[in-house]
């Protein structure tokens, strides 16, 4: 092992892996430039640490970045030690943990370090749906580097220490950092919506290895079983009684409560994350207010991409009436619904949907409906699902009738259009269910679609 395993970076390496799991990889490449006396300069390692381990007995192969090296700077080598990590995580089929703690570019070496970037962004492009990508950011990850953990699948930061940017805060005309710090932790998962967790170091890192152990190891892999000790017809009593929130149905009907949300402090009115029924790991999108955004809609679209690309199952829990009216969403919600509406009707895996309250409109059919394909849908009863409240549609379609007719009009229309039972009369709802039995359904839907296959058109990719 190199002599910088002891180093801040290799302590990391240590806290995350199993222990006496890593294997380094590289531990004596140096910097070949000499340019700027750099011969002079000693660079252990060449200012990242790489190799491989296992996480809860899963293979990963991890890199982390030494500050103590000429502040982590990415030099030639250093990226070649990278890149080669993810040439054999491909080949392997394992996933790759970048711990990153980067000052930016080396520029003693210049074009040399820069094409280190370009062989970098390739690697992670070919491994992109391959091997699933988690980047941590604990220091600094500025510049070019900011691209690394947005080709990630999951991106992780340290709260108070890391600073993740494009252009510092400071160089953003009419901004300085004591006024808007855009490199932080919070601006960076809140407001820009590029990081899925937010936590101390030690809380990365753990989120990290509860991460792996959802997650399969590659594209292929079909291992994402595990045994299920929670009961497969535990009765979630609490789910008809209690206020609506995704977060908290997501957490009741998976084993052992457990739900591992991402990017939760982004876009609130959308929920994702992952959960386990009877031991397999199944990707949730769940609306959070019943009127969608467009960042919301680009968060649950980027997820399910994700899904698809691993063999993911995916649930999503309806309850949404149309679209936030303002400025910033109408700017992009067309777009953003598009991807949405794309995302699951391009997806291949098992599709669950579960009406658990109102269902309306447009909103409603991207939300993994029948019509874009779902493969089972239920609702819980006393749900509404239709074009628009009956009540409004009454006042359209009788504009110049009197209030008593259009009272008598909604409630004909909510009984013939917006009622659960007429979806489910028409084939769009598969069964009606009580909230307390979601559980054993959504286990039962997704035992059945086990095996599913599915062929699409032939073609390089959608262009959506």
């Amino acid at each position: 092992m190199s002599s910088t395993a002891q180093s801040l970076a290799g302590k990391r390496i240590e806290s995350l892996l199993d222990e006496n799991s890593f294997v380094e990889i590289g531990g004596m490449v140096t910097a070949r430039s000499t340019d700027f006396n750099m011969q002079q300069k000693e660079t252990p390692s060449d200012g990242v640490i790489t190799g491989y381990g296992v996480i809860d007995g899963n293979l990963v192969y991890v890199y982390s970045q030494d500050a103590s090296v000429l502040n982590g700077t990415l030099g030639e080598m250093h990226a070649k030690k990278i890149t080669k990590l993810y040439e054999m995580a491909c080949r392997m089929g394992a996933p790759v943990i970048g711990l990153i703690d980067c000052a930016g570019i080396r520029l003693q070496e210049g074009v040399d370090a820069l094409n280190g970037f370009g062989e970098i962004y390739l690697q992670q492009t070919l491994a992109s749906g391959v091997v699933p990508q988690i980047a941590a950011v604990f220091g600094t990850c500025g510049g070019g580097l900011a691209v690394v953990p947005g080709l990630a699948d999951f991106t992780f930061m340290e709260e108070k220490k890391a600073k993740l940017f494009v252009n510092s805060p400071n160089a953003i005309e009419g901004n300085e950092i004591s006024k808007c710090n855009s490199s932080s932790a919070a601006f960076q998962a809140e407001e820009a919506g590029s990081v899925d967790i937010v936590a101390d170091e030690a809380g990365v890192l753990a989120q990290i290895r509860q991460l792996v152990t959802m997650l399969p190891a590659n594209n292929e892999d079909d291992a994402l079983d595990e045994e299920c000790l929670d009961d497969l017809n535990r009765v979630c009593a609490d789910l008809g009684s209690v206020a609506y929130s995704a977060p908290y149905i997501l957490s009741s009907i998976s084993d052992g409560n457990v739900f591992f949300e991402t990017k939760a402090g982004y876009a609130k009115d959308m929920v994702t994350g992952l959960i386990k029924l009877n031991g397999m790991t199944v990707g949730a999108v769940a609306n959070n207010d019943v009127e969608m955004t467009a960042r919301g809609a680009q968060k649950a679209a980027d997820f399910v991409n994700f899904c698809d690309a691993f063999n993911i199952p995916v649930l999503s829990i309806t309850n949404v009436t149309g679209y936030k009216a303002n400025m910033c969403t109408e700017r992009n919600i067309a777009k953003a619904l598009a991807r949405l509406t794309y995302a699951f009707a391009n997806a291949t895996v098992p599709k669950v949907n579960v009406i658990a309250g109102t269902a309306y409109g447009s909103a409603y059919v991207s939300m993994n409906s029948k019509g874009i394909g779902a493969d089972m849908v239920y609702a819980w009863t006393g749900s509404k699902v239709g074009m628009m409240d009956a009540k409004l549609a009454a006042k359209i379609m009788y504009a110049d009738a009197d209030a008593a007719v259009q009272k008598e009009k909604a409630a004909e229309y909510a009984d013939l259009q917006n009622s659960v039972d007429a979806a489910a009369r028409r084939g769009y709802v598969d069964s009606v269910i009580e909230p307390q039995d979601t559980r054993k359904y959504v286990i039962g839907a997704f035992e059945m679609l086990f095996t599913k296959r599915e062929d699409r058109p032939d073609k390089k990719h959608g262009t959506v």
